[in-house]
């Protein structure tokens, strides 16, 4: 028997995606990714399609940064269906909008002219009080809070569904208990408000990563997709990362080790630390300055490049972290992305240096043992990961079980935190 290949495998559940738009039999269609998997394609795809047959299309995203990002990609594709940017008052266009030949910007929906797509974040679009779209497509359906949703859905009829159950869940800076356990929970993804009042829906899950290397897929998708999976787009050996310049440090064998297996491990001695580890900063900043500077080279499917500061990521859980990490960089290397993992979700890089959740802490609170936090860390990379972390993270976890309490009508989110930790950590101290 023949093997399916990675790209028939994907064109078959897109082509299932499509089919399911196209019939008009359901009001939602909802598509799961694993990271890298081509969900910003698929979005981009289906808007094209829907906008060729007529009828105008809502496409809502959660950042500008997305919706952005969207629009460039629609002006790739099909630079000649019009594009309205529903956006605020004091908005700048950037120069991907710009550059999109038929792309016209206004804060209130009449003054885009009724373009074929209508694009805007998802605050955004609860401002609109009027009008109505035969379809809408929501991008990074799983980041949308339920009530947002609930001040979006009168605007469109049918809707297409798009997101990473596997990432970070919608967040508040309030106390969100009154609500537990009510269907209708607005810190639930809107994904799950969906599917829990709409149990009928179709949902199609995109088999294929085309970002995570061979070394990556199997390692992320056993931590935090164990009961979907998904496979990388690439075989062993596909891709390939070596480094100029012979090794000259501790840190350097890290950087080969990586570049050799796809994951590397610096282990800085056991201590308690304050949140902002001077030492483990330090060692993040040095680690990607190093690979930098000794001439890295990605060699992939889509062609050979220099490891440029553009191509490297520092990642961290907290914003001080990260803005430790960017001061300890040195000029050379500032061009680098050092961010937590709420704002690199989405992006893509060659090699990602991570910063553990865990490192250096007394206990396990839920914010560092949420598992979307750590996959969104461990799963931006291209060719290498490599995580700093402090001994002792391993007898943290069997210190501090999963002590989250269970409520009664609320789905249990697998995997845990502790249990994605521990299989992550796994595979690092694995020889």
């Amino acid at each position: 028997m023949t093997a399916i290949s990675p790209a028939e495998e994907a064109a078959t559940v897109i082509a299932a995606v499509l089919g399911d738009l196209r019939s008009g039999r359901h009001r939602g269609v909802v598509v799961d990714s694993p990271p890298g998997a081509g969900k910003s394609t698929l979005v981009v795809r289906a808007a094209g399609e829907l906008a060729a047959t007529g009828a105008p299309l809502m496409i809502v995203a959660q950042t500008n940064e997305q919706v952005d990002d969207l629009i460039e990609r629609l002006g790739t594709r099909s630079p000649e269906v019009t594009v309205g940017r529903l956006s605020a008052v004091d908005y700048e266009r950037t120069d991907r909008v710009k550059d999109h030949p038929n792309c016209r910007v206004a804060a209130k929906v009449p003054d885009l002219a009724a373009p074929a797509i209508t694009i805007g974040t998802a605050a955004k679009w609860a401002t609109v009080a009027e009008g109505s779209w035969p379809w809408a497509i929501v991008d990074e359906a799983y980041q949308m809070r339920s009530d947002a949703l609930l001040r979006v859905a009168p605007r469109f009829e049918r809707a297409l569904f798009v997101g990473d159950p596997g990432q970070l869940d919608p967040f508040s800076t309030v106390e969100v208990e009154r609500w537990t356990g009510l269907s209708w929970d607005p810190m639930q993804s809107a994904v799950a408000v969906l599917l829990r009042h709409n149990p009928e829906l179709p949902v199609h899950r995109l088999p294929v990563s085309w970002r995570l290397p061979a070394s990556a897929a199997p390692v992320v998708a056993e931590a935090f997709y164990p009961f979907t999976g998904f496979r990388s787009g690439t075989g062993p050996g596909d891709r390939t990362l070596r480094f100029e310049r012979a090794a000259e440090t501790s840190l350097d064998q890290v950087l080969d080790t990586a570049a050799a297996t796809g994951w590397g491990l610096h282990e800085l001695p056991a201590r308690f630390t304050v949140r902002t580890d001077a030492e483990a900063a330090a060692a993040c900043a040095q680690l990607a300055a190093r690979a930098l500077a000794r001439g890295g080279v990605a060699e992939s499917e889509a062609g050979t490049g220099a490891l440029t500061p553009a191509r490297i990521a520092v990642g961290a859980a907290h914003r001080d972290q990260a803005a430790a990490i960017r001061a300890l960089l040195p000029p050379e290397a500032a061009g680098i992305t050092v961010d937590t993992a709420n704002r690199l979700q989405g992006r893509e890089y060659d090699l990602t240096v991570v910063l553990h959740p865990l490192s250096g802490r007394r206990d396990a609170t839920a914010f560092h043992l949420e598992s979307g936090r750590l996959c969104v860390l461990t799963s931006r990379h291209r060719h290498a990961c490599v995580v700093v972390a402090r001994a002792g993270i391993p007898e943290l976890l069997d210190a501090h079980p999963s002590t989250e309490p269970v409520h009664l009508n609320v789905p249990v989110k697998f995997p845990d935190g502790w249990e994605a930790n521990q299989s992550m950590l796994a595979h690092l101290y694995r020889p």
